[in-house]
């Protein structure tokens, strides 16, 4: 069937296959989609702020004559219209486009007058377009105006049926008013809305001095002026903008703290962000509230107050409860405070361009010169074209009779026509004027009129003239009317501007709320943050927490909600995580992986120390300890970075990190191994470094032997020493003889070569106070061993067995209470 089928096509008269490379049909296909996109649909015009479905919109209630003064025209009509002339695209879309104009949160200045269901902030969508009405404001009619003048250029519809407008006369900055958003192929767009006051005196501005410098433009136009208000913190960002056509600028909420009554206090949220939710914003910091208890735990109620007087958003506190804290907080974490992305781009000169402030102001005056020029010139023609015919009236009239007698001897009008253009030397629009006169023109006044206007229109045709023979005259005609629309529309800036970025700046201090907590972290690296509070009422037993079989707990640290922990590892990297962002649970709960709050953390590499830091000072440092035996010290502020994840150490080839501890560089280090071997020097020979080196030698290792244990030691202290087979051996620290680095050191425990007593160190402790032991067999229920049970003995002894049911055990650890 297959080969019939094939044979059958190859027999079609003119069929052809025509075989290409994809590459090559997809840029031949992608390429005009783009260029449709970009210069058709996504961007708009430079000279009135436009997008084409925008400009059809407001051409197709131009033509429906739906001026601010008229009835309301149902939305399914306009959008029908708009649909069937110039935009055949989905009806939907023409809507959305109409609704966004009529929205007073989402315009600076609107175009649409909207009667019905047109949305609301809260995210609510207009209702279908049979319910709604529409007409268009007064400033829409100022985008319109003189458009029958021949002012702008008209090219036909998708059908060429019908003519419609490429640009809109736009004779106020509609582009900076009510800005632009949009997404293209590879392009984007984001323009915020501005003042219109303020947009108008700096175009009047620029008019005015052409080499005016964007620092004098920026005292006139100091920012956005977002619909919704709220507060633009910092100018550098609108600087860049202004300055490049891209910037960010930050903005947040209006929010006031009110007194409500037995001592406690509300955030009132007056004014939001520009394009943020209330609803999404409100259920955003209920969910906040209910996920991080510490800080948010003061809030109490959150209700919406909002009526049609505006907007009111109450979040009630607690009495003893920071609100100042409270709302630093939502600013960081919710969309109390936003950024903006500026992106300036317009099409101009028939392409897309990223347009600074000046030149964007530039291009407006450039388009309305040419309206006005052209406006001009059709009023010149027309007063011309007047004139010529009120001449020929006029000799009409001074000699009527004749003319009378003139046109009753003709047989018919075209040779009345022809009589009166010879007799009187008159033009063929003349005379046929002088034909189409009626009688009531023959009067005296009438005659006198005819001499006013006439008058009147030889002063009309001079200062026309003089317009298109001076551009000085030409700009004062501009400045006049921008000053008009601006005495007649504009309002009061609703966005406060604050100068200073630096109050937008969060501090670490101003949002944490500060509480004692304890850090629980598994050897399978799960983790949480246990108030302090809740632990002191717990059991503080370790076997008592929920962990996976298998896992056991490896670091308990204090800390607090205002310190930031830094996780080193044994492969040389340091992961950092603020400590109010690890999840908050209870003693016995299980915790979150630690993958899933830090990126990056391999799964084969291993946690081998746990560092609770407030401040990165510079008189502390970061000491770590190899298993190759180097030793190194880093001041611990390099390790204060933004990034989650750095490199903590340098290593040599098989080596690798086994500890890490905070120090102030004046204690002695004690190292011991594996096989028993032990070191004690002074900690002044081991100089700071930088973050990535490798560090210098701290014990000399014989074959087959790496360190396991390093830590500052004072004589006071007393370290305990556990091998493989339960054998436990305590000695107090001041007995390890202080000696020089590097060197191969003095036994610290020595195992017999029969391995009874162990074949290897594999847990050291050190402390001045009793502590428990958990060993933990590898068959068998875990032992619990006090420090004090353990006998002190010589350095270089052998220790004894801790527990006769103990065979080999696969770690030990500490349990911390």
């Amino acid at each position: 069937m297959a080969r019939k089928r094939k044979k059958d096509l190859n027999n079609i008269k003119g069929n052809i296959v025509i075989q290409r490379p994809l590459e090559e049909v997809m840029h031949d296909s992608i390429m005009p989609y783009a260029e449709y996109v970009i210069m058709e649909r996504a961007l708009p015009r430079v000279e009135d702020g436009l997008k084409p479905v925008q400009r059809r919109i407001l051409y197709t209630m131009y033509e429906l004559d739906l001026s601010p003064d008229k009835p309301y025209r149902k939305s399914a009509r306009i959008v029908g219209d708009t649909l069937g002339k110039y935009h055949p695209h989905g009806d939907t879309s023409v809507y959305d486009a109409m609704v966004r104009m009529a929205q007073p949160f989402n315009m600076g200045e609107m175009l649409v007058d909207g009667h019905g269901n047109f949305g609301s902030i809260d995210g609510d969508s207009a209702a279908a377009m049979r319910y709604t009405e529409a007409k268009m404001t007064p400033l829409a009619m100022e985008m319109l105006r003189d458009i029958e003048k021949d002012t702008v250029p008209f090219g036909l519809n998708f059908d060429d049926t019908l003519k419609e407008p490429e640009v809109l006369p736009a004779r106020f900055p509609n582009l900076l008013v009510n800005g632009a958003s949009g997404i293209a192929v590879g392009l984007a767009t984001n323009i915020p809305p501005h003042n219109l006051g303020e947009v108008i005196d700096g175009v009047i501005a620029r008019m005015h001095d052409p080499d005016i410098s964007l620092e004098e433009l920026l005292k006139i136009i100091p920012g956005p002026d977002f619909p919704t208000g709220g507060i633009l913190v910092g100018q550098e960002g609108i600087y860049d903008a202004y300055n490049s056509g891209r910037g960010k600028v930050i903005i947040r909420a209006k929010v006031d703290i009110e007194d409500i009554g037995n001592g406690k206090k509300a955030l009132v949220i007056s004014e939001l962000p520009y394009q943020v939710n209330k609803a999404n914003l409100l259920e955003k910091i209920l969910k906040l509230s209910e996920e991080r208890k510490g800080i948010l735990s003061g809030i109490s109620d959150i209700r919406d107050e909002s009526d049609r007087k505006g907007i009111r958003a109450v979040i009630e506190i607690k009495k003893d409860a920071d609100a100042e804290k409270i709302l630093n907080y939502l600013y960081k974490y919710s969309d109390l405070q936003v950024t903006f992305g500026i992106n300036m781009v317009a099409i101009a000169d028939g392409k897309p361009r990223q347009l600074g402030l000046q030149s964007m102001i530039d291009y407006y005056i450039a388009h309305q010169k040419d309206i006005v020029t052209k406006r001009t010139i059709h009023d010149l023609e027309k007063a011309k074209s007047r004139a010529h015919i009120l001449e020929g009236l006029i000799k009409a009239i001074e000699d009527i009779d004749k003319v009378i007698a003139l046109i009753r001897s003709s047989k018919n009008p075209k040779e009345a026509r022809g009589k009166l253009m010879s007799e009187f030397d008159l033009t063929e629009i003349q005379a046929q004027a002088i034909l189409d006169m009626r009688l009531q023109k023959l009067t005296n006044l009438e005659s006198i009129e005819l001499e006013k206007e006439y008058n009147g229109l030889l002063k009309t045709i001079e200062k026309l003239s003089a317009i298109l023979s001076s551009e000085k005259q030409l700009l004062a005609i501009i400045k006049k009317e921008l000053g008009n629309i601006k005495k007649k529309y504009a309002c009061p800036r609703r966005t406060q501007i604050i100068r200073d970025s630096s109050e937008a700046e969060i501090k670490i201090e101003d949002l944490i709320y500060v509480e004692d907590m304890v850090i629980t972290l598994t050897h399978n690296q799960e983790i949480k943050r246990v108030s302090l509070k809740s632990f002191n009422r717990s059991s503080k037993d370790v076997e008592t927490v929920d962990i996976r079989a298998g896992d056991y707990m490896e670091y308990l640290v204090d800390s607090s909600t205002d310190h930031r922990l830094l996780f080193f590892t044994d492969i040389g990297n340091c992961y950092s995580i603020d400590c109010i962002n690890i999840p908050e649970g209870k003693w016995k709960d299980r915790g979150v992986k630690l993958s899933s709050l830090i990126n990056g953390l391999d799964t084969n590499e291993h946690i081998i120390s746990v560092l609770s830091i407030k401040e990165f000072s510079e008189d502390r440092y970061i000491q770590f300890y190899t298993s190759g035996g180097m030793v190194k010290r880093t001041i611990l502020s390099e390790y204060e970075a933004k990034r989650t994840k750095i490199q903590a150490c340098g290593l040599k080839k098989d080596d690798r990190i086994i500890g890490a501890q905070l120090t102030h560089g004046e204690a002695d280090i004690l190292l011991i191994t594996k096989n028993g071997m032990s070191i004690r020097f002074s900690g002044q020979e081991v100089s700071s470094m930088g973050r990535t080196a490798c560090g210098v030698r701290g014990i000399q290792l014989k074959d087959n032997d790496e360190v396991i244990w390093g830590n500052e030691v004072k004589d006071d202290g007393k370290v305990s020493m556990i091998t493989d087979m339960a054998f436990g051996h305590k000695v107090k620290a001041e007995k390890f003889e202080r000696q020089g680095r590097g060197g191969i050191g003095f036994k610290g425990i020595s195992l017999n070569k029969n391995g009874r007593n162990g074949t290897e160190v594999i847990s050291v402790f050190y402390d001045n106070q009793p502590y428990e032991i958990i060993l933990q067999p590898v068959d068998g229920d875990s032992i619990r061993v006090s420090t004090e049970d353990i006998k002190d003995g010589d350095r270089g002894g052998r220790g004894h067995l801790l527990s006769p049911i103990a065979n080999v055990i696969s770690f030990a650890y500490r349990n911390y209470y």
